[in-house]
């Protein structure tokens, strides 16, 4: 059974820097995919970043730069480093994994087959 779990969400001044992590168990595929979303209050549910077996790495438009997406294998650790914090990163950070390439690349939540519970990040003067 495949679980995940985030850790590291909190409240930060605008332009400071936050360190997501997300323990993984249960995967036994060598084909998977390991992502971010997000969640504003009163928002839908949108892609930040995610990472294909492969090495392929996809980053939402307003994060490039300045979000981060790694893993450690070593530990089954998906990490997402996000600097220069906006106000408008504010969110429910979700870890998410699967094994559809397609949505992976595409950050489609609807391809991803098993979530965490999220961490609130909160970016606030």
């Amino acid at each position: 059974q495949v679980q995940l779990m985030e850790s590291g969400g909190g409240s930060v001044q605008p332009g400071g820097s936050l360190r997501l992590s997300c323990a993984a168990s249960g995967f036994t595929g060598s084909r998977y995919c390991m992502g971010w979303f997000r969640q504003a209050p009163g928002e839908g549910r949108e892609g930040v970043a995610s990472i294909f077996s492969d090495g392929s790495l996809t980053y939402r438009n307003s994060v490039q730069g300045r979000f981060t997406i790694s893993q450690d294998n070593a530990k089954n650790t998906l990490h997402l480093q996000m600097n220069s914090l906006k106000p408008e990163d504010t969110a429910m950070y979700y870890c998410a994994g699967g094994d559809d390439l397609r949505s992976c690349l595409g950050l489609r939540d609807n391809g991803m087959a098993y979530w965490g519970k999220g961490t609130l990040v909160t970016v606030s003067s």
